[in-house]
């Protein structure tokens, strides 16, 4: 099979994420791959006008030795990967007019090597066109003519949701348009019988999320990280001279990034599309900030996204928002419009990961299809990968347009994935003083708080998020501070509204937190919590407040005081808690790794040919090692999971020099290889790096870093913060249910049922409060970790994306 990929309408982060990994999939898997510039205007254009200094040529590689896939071999390098990242394809060069130039040429063949560093670029390095001529039957005749030339028969196209109906129309048409070209004689008879169907797949670029039946599109993780990491900036001048921002963000039709950015970094009004304020929004959005000011807040963040409008459907403009709080409030006031800031910069972690294995589903997907099957859209549902026909995505997410012009607001919102309605809810409860809200006396709660365990990022949010629900609804949010050991030595205060207000992007622990568990002093812990009279206690932490909850339970039938509800929301960089697919802060430390890893490669590319081993955090889970290597582009991985030994050392040295045999002389790539901590006791990573400075002399020499407590500090990530507000919220409902539930029983016979004392995880597209007596038998306890993590099969994926599995001699 002979595929292609283009990128069509607006550019978005990971873009070159999926090229790269559709053309490594597509060269294993044994296809050609061909890129196509310039989006559908290239598929216009193709290659009539080429030169013959355009014609892809083949390295010739002398291996002495058998490697395991020979396609990787054949398919190394076409000669144009430096100049579509350079951005040198169209220029001629008049000291050399024999060098090679993609001067009309549009459709493109590349090989393994010629995508090797585009994973890390923003953008899109093969470029993008918005392409009036494809629009037309007469360009869609000439891009299948193209195609047809080429011998290509299957497509992957990633752009939105106007780009994906324009490959799901060339599909439709495509019997049609074949007919006419054989008609007309522009092709064979052979040409039309063996490309009789044309075979297309979408992937989602967007950076406003505003695709139906996805999770996340690409692009759009990344757009958030610039918005958030604007208002992060802005917070400290807004509160130096007590000024009011208002920050306009795209979102024509879809308020996901104003919604979410208003939550991830603690603002204090919202417009969106899909909920326009209350009428009259002038006064609504003035007694909401002027109860915040009195409340004592310095700053005032206002989000606006570019399509937001009133009931009326008249549009609220970011300047109409500012000259209305300088006139009404007296606030100094500025607006800061992001404009373009949003789609550029290096894609984030998840933004590589998540194209890199919806990249791979596209070939997987063009190679089961059949001309009865549908077009498919690759989206994500949490974390999974899914195929849904593409023309539903499409009439779904142009149904929330429709619902938006006919107001009808509420059908809007529920088009929108949970998520979004979560959020959405979660921002307000998290912003309003609005006493309407607050419970009877009898059942308001004394609400304790705690962190157990290492740092991570999330963890100030998810506690600020339940201190103003807990206030919003009368309850008495009680913050231990220090952990167990702080409990016993009575560091426990009441937090306010305003205290918390600055912790959305803090990172670390403001409560201080620590590894100490609640049987260093059982008695003594039930004791204070009979004292304090908490009616419910609230753990953010990793394994440690895992089996801090666990203790709890089974001490309940010693101590009565333990009687209530107790509810643990994972927050660790390691994502070692069992069952929960995700914990607050791995996002961050993901982030972390993958930015020191870019100038680590950096710094291995210079150098030409050298290895760098890299140390990652993660105790006795490979989650961040993994992950890591997968967005960072690393070609080896050791994990506590797989183990390391003599064995696979000597593969991993033979598989380093093959490949650095094959690169070429002096344009080697920097290689990183990425290990956990505890992968191994004996085989350290400095054992490691030895090896292969020794294995490796005379091709490649090898060092080592690092990164340490890097990975656990630094500001939480948007996904973090916006995660710990939606969890932290269900965990506060799940704590008043509960607690109705035991102050109905009779008084004397009180008994907290074993459900009260939950870990909250994420499994699959759903949010599951476990009780803790069942998540044992999902952990193993020595080595504490899941049993069976859904992200295991990734580290062969690494490999294999990384030539490993190709390359390796047999």
């Amino acid at each position: 099979m002979k595929i292609a990929v283009l990128t069509s309408g607006g550019d978005s982060a990971g873009m070159n994420a999926v090229v790269r990994s559709v053309v490594r999939t597509g060269i294993i898997k044994g296809c050609e791959v061909y890129v196509v510039r310039e989006g559908y205007e290239g598929l216009v254009r193709g290659n009539s006008e080429a030169s013959e200094q355009s014609l892809p040529t083949r390295d010739a590689i002398d291996l002495d030795t058998q490697v395991a896939n020979p396609e990787v071999i054949e398919n190394l390098r076409f000669g144009f990967g430096s100049l579509l990242k350079n951005g040198e394809g169209d220029i001629d060069d008049p000291w050399n007019p024999a060098a090679k130039t993609l001067k009309g040429r549009y459709i493109v063949r590349v090989g393994w090597d010629d995508v090797r560093t585009w994973l890390g670029e923003g953008g899109t390095v093969i470029g993008t066109a918005r392409s009036k001529a494809f629009r037309t039957v007469e360009g869609r005749m000439a891009s299948a003519r193209n195609l047809i030339s080429e011998g290509i028969d299957a497509l992957v196209v990633c752009g939105g949701d106007g780009s994906l109906t324009g490959a799901d129309v060339l599909r439709q048409e495509w019997p049609t348009l074949t007919a006419s070209l054989l008609e007309k004689g522009l092709i064979t008879p052979e040409q039309a019988k063996l490309h009789a169907h044309l075979k297309i797949v979408g992937l989602v670029g967007s950076i406003d999320n505003d695709m139906a039946m996805t999770d996340l599109t690409i692009g759009a993780p990344t757009a958030l990280h610039r918005i958030c990491e604007a208002i992060d900036n802005i917070n400290s001048t807004a509160i130096s001279h007590s000024r009011a921002f208002v920050l306009e963000v795209m979102g024509r039709h879809c308020g996901w990034l104003a919604l979410l950015a208003a939550v991830s970094g603690g603002a204090d009004y919202l417009f969106i599309p899909e909920r326009p304020p209350t009428d009259p929004w002038e006064d609504d959005m003035c007694r909401v900030i002027h109860e915040h000011r009195t409340a004592g807040k310095r700053k005032t963040i206002v989000i606006v996204a570019e399509g937001a409008h009133d009931a009326a459907l008249k549009p609220i403009r970011a300047e109409q928002v500012r000259a209305l709080l300088a006139e009404r409030l007296g606030l100094d006031s500025r607006v800061t419009t992001l404009g373009h800031t949003q789609r550029g910069g290096r894609p984030c972690a998840w933004d590589r990961i998540m194209p890199t294995l919806q990249g791979v589903e596209a070939v997987h997907a063009l190679l089961e299809a059949t001309p009865e099957t549908p077009s498919y859209m690759i989206g994500m549902n949490e974390n999974k990968i899914t195929r849904i026909p593409l023309m539903d995505a499409v009439r779904m997410t142009r149904d929330v347009a429709q619902a938006i012009h006919d107001k009808d607001f509420e059908r809007a919102v529920s088009l929108r994935d949970p998520e979004f309605i979560e959020v959405l809810s979660a921002f307000r409860a998290t912003t309003l003083l609005d006493d309407s809200l607050k419970l009877r006396e009898e059942k308001r709660l004394r609400i304790a708080i705690m962190h157990v365990g290492a740092p991570a990022g999330g963890m100030n949010a998810a506690t600020r998020a339940a201190v103003r629900f807990c206030i919003g609804r009368g309850h008495t949010p009680l913050a231990i501070h220090n952990g167990f050991k702080g409990l016993l030595d009575d560091k426990i205060d009441v937090l306010s509204w305003l205290r918390v207000d600055a912790w959305m992007p803090r990172g670390g622990s403001e409560l201080g937190t620590n590894r100490a568990q609640p049987d260093i002093d059982l008695g003594a812990v039930a004791a204070q919590f009979q004292r304090h009279r908490f009616d419910a206690l609230f753990l953010i932490g990793g394994f440690e407040a895992f089996t801090s909850l666990l203790t709890l339970d089974q001490a309940r039938k010693h101590y009565p005081s333990f009687h209530i509800p107790m509810v643990h929301l994972p927050a660790t960089i390691s994502n070692n808690v069992p069952l929960t697919e995700f914990s607050l802060g791995s996002d961050t430390s993901l982030n972390a790794l993958v930015e020191a890893c870019d100038a680590i490669k950096q710094s291995a590319s210079a150098s030409r040919n050298r290895v760098f081993v890299v140390e990652t955090q993660g105790g006795k889970c490979g989650y961040i090692a993994t992950l890591g290597a997968l967005a960072s582009g690393a070609v080896l991985v050791y994990t506590p999971e797989d183990g390391v030994s003599l064995d696979l050392l000597r593969t991993d040295v033979e598989f380093l020099r093959t490949r650095f045999k094959i690169d070429v002389k002096g344009e080697a790539e920097g290689r990183l290889v990425l290990k956990n901590e505890a992968a191994s006791s004996l085989y350290t990573t400095e054992v490691i790096t030895k090896i292969l400075k020794e294995e490796g002399s005379p091709l490649f020499d090898s060092r080592s870093a690092s990164l340490g407590h890097t990975l656990q500090g630094g500001t939480p990530s948007p996904t973090d913060r916006a995660r710990a507000v939606r969890l932290s919220m269900k965990c506060m409902a799940f704590i008043e249910s509960q607690a109705a539930a035991i102050r109905a029983m009779p008084e004397k016979k009180r008994k907290a049922p074993r459900e009260s004392a939950a870990v909250i995880t994420i499994q699959g597209s759903s949010i599951v409060f476990t009780p803790v007596s069942d998540m044992e038998k999902h952990a193993d306890m020595e080595n504490r970790r899941g049993i069976n993590p859904w992200w295991a099969h990734l580290k062969g994926l690494v490999e294999v994306l990384g030539g490993r599995t190709a390359i390796v001699p047999v």
